[in-house]
């Protein structure tokens, strides 16, 4: 059964704006995982399309369980890899559940979208 749906977007020149004034704000938003692979990327365009498809699948996460960002931490959800390459959460207390997720880009925003599925 579903038991949430969030959805997030996020402008991609406010992201870059938070790097550019906080050098720590990567280890804010993404767990280490994520963050090794934040710095393999080769430039800032694509760190912070990278980093702002992880933030807003992290905010659609939150609101997907009907609360905020501060009630559920960032360090809490991690955004991975599956074999194909396509994006899956790992959540600390979600094991029970299926998570979906999907993240877009545009030129100027990251969107995602997240379900919420609890398993019978």
């Amino acid at each position: 059964m579903i038991t949430g749906i969030g959805m997030d977007i996020i402008e991609l020149e406010r992201i870059a704006g938070s790097i550019k004034r906080n050098s720590r704000f990567p280890d804010r938003i993404l767990t280490s995982g994520e963050k090794e692979q934040f710095l393999t990327l080769g430039n800032d365009h694509r760190r912070t399309e990278f980093l702002a498809g992880r933030f807003a699948a992290k905010e659609a996460f939150a609101k997907a369980c009907g609360q905020g960002i501060g009630s559920i931490s960032f360090q809490d959800i991690e955004v991975i890899r599956n074999q194909n390459g396509a994006p899956e959460l790992r959540v600390n207390g979600y094991e029970h559940a299926n998570l979906f997720v999907s993240i877009t880009h545009s030129r100027d925003y990251a969107a995602a979208q997240v379900v919420i599925e609890v398993r019978n």
